[in-house]
């Protein structure tokens, strides 16, 4: 399947770059959060199942020869890819992809929170077309970096990473275990035979979950229509702050009342609308407030109207939001975070 590359060189090179990036941008976690994304890549490097226990003192040893050849890397450059003889620039995905998707293979590059790069090599799954928008779903992974977002969205493109997808939901599973609360989590996970079968019940959480991530990423490109390129700019201009972690969840809602909600109210499946408020962050709450009275009207009263209220007054109020706060970075330039904080704080819903 791989004749027409050499496909060790390749995934060494997008290592590489996985490894410049983590290099450059690990510090952004705090070191809880840190730590356990150093214990999982361990774990996906060294290829245990999700399930085995493993060696904290090991774990703790590759952490230490982990970071010391960070240090080796943070003053070098992403290099270019290699593909059927060519060096690639890295963040052109979609030339690099033309060469890779007919051998079965999907790559992505980008930039995330902090503006930090990612960077991704994998089994190409399953190829979609929906809106417009080509969707492209990897199985195995063969080149991560430390945060590997389980979704991605670039232009038209929206990459969705199953086994990514698989350990972050495994992750949520584990944390539910230790303290088997009964809320939303709860809830949500105590529909899916996770007890007495528990990979056929993970299979089955990945697979609602990867429909409804895929339903976000549509909202992204709906919602980046028209805005894209200032929104980008605003974004880097706000990158490492609170006003950044502010615009991504205004941008998230924005894409969840166009796509994703829609479609969670269209075909009701309780344990994916328990999920979804399981897994909203606490930003995203503080905004939209209405949207979690919604939800627990729903569970007190098993009607769904305010919910459906919520949404629909949420599609206009986060776009105009939104076009508001990139007419500030207009008028005020780089240094508009805290005019972007006070006018976000003041319009939640």
């Amino acid at each position: 399947m791989h004749e027409h590359i050499d496909l060790e060189q390749l995934t060494d090179v997008v290592r590489q770059n996985c490894h410049i990036a983590d290099a450059r941008h690990a510090a952004n976690y705090t070191l809880c959060i840190y730590l356990l994304k150093m214990r999982e890549l361990y774990r996906w490097e060294q290829g245990y199942a999700l399930e085995q226990e493993l060696s904290g003192e090991a774990v703790g040893e590759w952490v230490k020869q982990r970071e010391e050849y960070w240090e080796s890397l943070e003053a070098k450059d992403y290099s270019s890819i290699p593909v059927n003889g060519d060096w690639l620039d890295p963040f052109d995905q979609a030339a690099i992809n033309q060469r890779l998707l007919p051998l079965g293979l999907v790559y992505s590059a980008g930039l995330g929170r902090n503006a930090a790069a990612h960077f991704f090599l994998g089994e190409l799954e399953e190829t979609r077309y929906q809106n417009g928008s080509e969707i492209l779903i990897s199985g195995r992974e063969m080149a991560r970096d430390l945060t590997s977002p389980p979704a991605m969205t670039r232009e038209s493109s929206i990459f969705l990473r199953r086994e990514s997808l698989r350990r972050l939901l495994w992750e949520r599973v584990q944390e539910w275990r230790w303290d088997r609360t009964d809320g939303a989590l709860g809830r949500a996970l105590s529909r899916y035979d996770l007890e007495d079968n528990f990979d056929q019940g993970l299979e089955a959480l990945v697979d609602s979950q990867l429909e409804v991530v895929l339903w976000h990423e549509v909202g992204e490109v709906m919602a980046g229509q028209s805005i894209e390129m200032p929104w980008h700019v605003l974004l880097l201009a706000i990158a490492g702050s609170r006003a950044e972690l502010m615009a991504r969840a205004v941008r998230d809602n924005l894409a969840d009342v166009l796509s994703t909600l829609p479609n969670l109210l269209e075909d009701v499946r309780p344990e994916r609308l328990h999920y979804y408020f399981a897994t909203l962050s606490p930003m995203r709450k503080q905004l939209y407030p209405s949207l979690i009275t919604g939800y627990q009207n729903w569970l007190d009263r098993g009607t769904l109207d305010p919910l459906i209220a919520a949404v629909e007054e949420g599609r206009d109020h986060w776009r105009l939001l939104i076009d508001d706060m990139i007419e500030q970075h207009k008028e005020q330039g780089d240094d508009c975070s805290k005019a972007v904080v006070a006018l976000i704080d003041s319009r939640q819903l």
